[in-house]
């Protein structure tokens, strides 16, 4: 998500951004969260780091609960000390997937995998720490840039005549540029009178990780067949919620923006990366 924020600051005017990577700020460094934070002074600080290895998690708790856990407690106390607001990215996978209607903000969670547990860490820091502060969960994350299901879809498909993709766990694939646009654009209404809130934001539509993968070799006009398959029949170390689609109407109704459908959005990024080459 971070370079999807530099995508849009290089035509936003209005905001003054700062970016850091892990090579210049390490969020589980607690002093040196701190120093950076004072001696900027921001008026939000939005956490785009995170441990997303699913599967690598189950084994590598301690890594996956220092990141997702314990940085946005030094986060949120660190955001305290200069009044910033605190915007944390969380996920669909803190509900079990037991539901069979888009999840609501108030609806309890159920972490099943470590990396859903870390996540979920990560949302009571905010909420039993931060003074000013949101969380916004969401799902299916890809992006022009970095690793995600998109990119490899693209790369497989381009290499092999068939693929097998699961069609039994049900979400909203979520373009990182909109879900990075989302935020700019609520961050006015956040400056005055903010403590913590909670709110979901994905594209819009239901799909399938098959509906997915079949839209993407679609759109992107590869000669590759998908064939569907059970989550049972492809391995991997973490469950996974069957059922994780978003509710959005919060958001919607709170700040009045408008959330494409995923096919478009995907479309935006598939057509980006033709042109990036």
């Amino acid at each position: 998500m971070g370079n999807e924020f530099q995508v849009i600051a290089r035509n936003d005017y209005s905001n003054k951004y700062i970016f850091t990577d892990v090579d210049e700020l390490d969020i589980t460094d607690q002093e040196a969260v701190k120093t950076l934070i004072q001696r900027e002074k921001p008026d939000v600080i939005i956490n785009c780091a995170g441990y997303t290895a699913v599967d690598n998690a189950e084994h590598d708790t301690d890594k996956a609960d220092l990141i997702n856990g314990t940085a946005v407690e030094i986060l949120a106390k660190a955001a305290n000390e200069t009044d910033s607001i605190l915007i944390h990215i969380s996920t669909d996978y803190v509900f079990d997937g037991s539901s069979y209607t888009p999840y609501r903000e108030d609806v309890p969670t159920n972490p099943i995998s470590v990396y859903a547990k870390s996540k979920f860490k990560g949302e009571e820091a905010v909420f039993n720490l931060a003074n000013r502060g949101v969380i916004i969960r969401t799902s299916w994350l890809y992006s022009s840039f970095g690793q995600n299901f998109v990119k490899t879809i693209l790369k497989y498909g381009r290499e092999r005549g068939s693929l097998n993709v699961i069609f039994d766990q049900i979400g909203t694939p979520t373009y990182a540029r909109d879900l990075c646009r989302a935020i700019v654009e609520i961050i006015p209404s956040l400056k005055e009178n903010w403590g913590v809130e909670l709110f979901h934001y994905s594209n819009e539509g239901v799909a399938s990780w098959y509906d997915f993968a079949v839209a993407i070799v679609e759109l992107a006009e590869i000669n590759c067949r998908i064939n569907p398959i059970e989550s049972k029949d492809y391995i991997q170390l973490a469950p996974r919620p069957f059922y994780s689609v978003l509710n959005k109407a919060k958001i919607k109704s709170r700040f009045g923006i408008s959330i494409p459908y995923w096919r478009d959005s995907l479309l935006d990024c598939i057509l980006k990366l033709k042109e990036e080459g």
